[in-house]
């Protein structure tokens, strides 16, 4: 048994320790890298680094990361940007709800199991079966899906007992690295909520669903708000980092939550696409929606939430096609051959399911396909094809949100993706509204060390962060009824396929 160091919070700090005026660390552990930022309070950002990161997968429908490698980068990182700055505060994000086993020394146990990861499909149908849809939807937000975590440990206990036995504590990536930081174990809200083993209404772990999975309280950590003080930089992580020990470190947030406060989401119905490897999308509400369509997160601004989507796949799609059909040829070649296809792919429609999906369909099963192909097609028509099945997914979501009286206003693009003009071009075609690109978005880094400055008092209000976007350029949408022809077979395709394919 493992059991949580309680945290620290501001209020008990605030007296003999006032804040100092300096930098703020934010950690990004995302995907496919690990990222950081240094945070100056009145200039903005000036220092950033990135170390890459690789998912792994080993089996069809498995996607895994290994922690050490994690916190290997968070090391060498921390040594490149700290030297020469006082750090007056640590906020640490992350992908969210991935699974990390950790043994009696906090030593991971295997690789990470990431959140748009698929293995556990017949242990889905099975918490499915046995617990209410409705009142699990209701009670902690999240519906039993490809991203639950109790699915997940059901099949670590089936498929790798021994390993299963010596976990002591379950935790998000962010949540491995502040322990790794601290030594105070915990997780932060958003891996509760997402992790759909949390009570939303006793703020509890949920122990019917705990029951029903198989899993044990005792492996679960105390739950700690972003800007809780979750514990401080310990003489080891002192050694490891380059960090000085006593440094603060917050409570850590979602990294999709996070960049989406960083792009400045703080009212109702101001939405963010985030283009990394899997495909956010991210509304600002001031009241939870609960929809099986979608995941609910809090927000970092207390008593906001901020209601979502996630497609499994988006960036990664065209990592694939890059390196499996397109003999590695830069994306932006990719994307000049795309350009000169029409609207429409000339008949192509794709479904970009290749690692089962998410949101709004939640099947772990469902699969990649291209549709109506002909030989005088090529790779810039299958390409294109992709880039528009991307936004076809976008645009179900804000359909979704449409249905639940929660309008789009305002759209933002950011993260990787938002660098292909052709790309932010059809999806603001293919949603019918403008979308506002973000040049340089520092993102969920920024994010996190802007919660840790508001954890330690350096920012007295939220909405302070509008001084941080970087640059935007606004692309106005140009309907094209080609789109609504592919958007309408979009829809149509997986239903029809579903049986044939699963």
């Amino acid at each position: 048994m493992c059991s949580a160091s309680p945290s620290v919070r501001l209020d008990d700090l605030r007296e003999s320790e006032p804040a100092n005026m300096s930098v703020l660390l934010g950690i990004d552990i995302g995907t496919t890298s690990t990222k950081a930022v240094l945070l100056d309070p009145e200039d903005g950002v000036v220092a950033e680094a990135e170390r890459e990161s690789r998912l792994e997968s080993r089996q069809a429908t498995w996607a895994e990361e290994d922690p050490n490698l994690w916190w290997s980068n968070v090391c060498e990182i921390a040594r490149e940007l700290v030297p020469g700055h006082e750090i007056t505060c640590v906020g640490v994000t992350g992908m969210v709800p991935c699974a990390v086993l950790t043994d009696a020394h906090g030593e991971s146990l295997r690789p990470s199991i990431q959140q748009n990861d698929a293995r556990a499909s017949e242990e889905i149908a099975e918490l499915r079966s046995m617990l209410p849809a409705d009142a699990i939807l209701k009670r902690t937000g999240s519906a039993i899906t490809q991203q639950s975590i109790a699915p997940k440990l059901m099949w670590l206990a089936r498929h790798e007992p021994e390993v299963y036995r010596q976990a002591k504590l379950v935790q998000g990536s962010y949540d491995f690295i502040i322990t790794r930081l601290t030594a105070a174990p915990g997780v932060e809200d958003n891996w509760a909520v997402e992790s759909g083993l949390y009570d939303l209404t006793t703020r509890s772990w949920a122990t019917d669903v705990l029951s029903a999975a198989g899993v044990e309280a005792s492996v679960l950590p105390d739950v700690r708000r972003p800007t809780d003080i979750a514990g401080r930089v310990t003489d080891d992580a002192a050694a490891a980092t380059g960090l000085p020990a006593g440094v603060r470190v917050a409570g850590g947030a979602a990294d999709h939550v996070a960049a989406a406060f960083a792009a400045g989401l703080l009212e109702d119905g101001q939405m963010l696409i985030k283009i990394g490897g899997a495909g956010d999308i991210l509304m600002s509400s001031s009241t939870p929606l609960f929809d099986e369509r979608l995941f609910l997160d809090l927000h970092v601004i207390p008593g906001m939430y901020m209601p979502n989507g996630c497609m499994a796949t988006s960036g990664s799609l065209l990592r694939w096609f890059q390196h499996e059909l397109a003999d590695g040829q830069p994306l932006v070649a990719l994307d000049a051959a795309a350009a000169s296809i029409a609207p429409g792919s000339e008949g192509i429609t794709a479904l970009p399911y290749f690692l089962g999906e998410k949101t709004p369909i939640n099947d772990p099963d469902a699969r990649g396909a291209f549709v109506g192909m002909h030989l005088g097609h090529t790779r810039a028509h299958m390409y294109r094809a992709l880039l528009e099945a991307v936004a076809f997914g976008f645009r179900h979501h804000v359909e979704v949100f449409a249905e639940l009286d929660l309008p789009t206003r305002h759209v933002r693009v950011g993260e990787g993706g938002a660098r292909s003009a052709l790309w932010t071009q059809i999806i603001a075609d293919v949603i019918k509204l403008p979308v506002e690109v973000i040049s340089s978005m520092a993102g969920a880094a920024l994010g996190a060390a802007f919660v840790a400055g508001k954890a330690v008092g350096v920012f007295a209000r939220w909405d302070e962060v509008r001084r941080f976007i970087g640059p935007t350029h606004t692309v106005d949408p140009q309907p094209n009824a080609a789109y609504e022809r592919g958007y309408r077979i979009y829809r149509e395709l997986y239903p029809a396929l579903k049986e044939v394919i699963e």
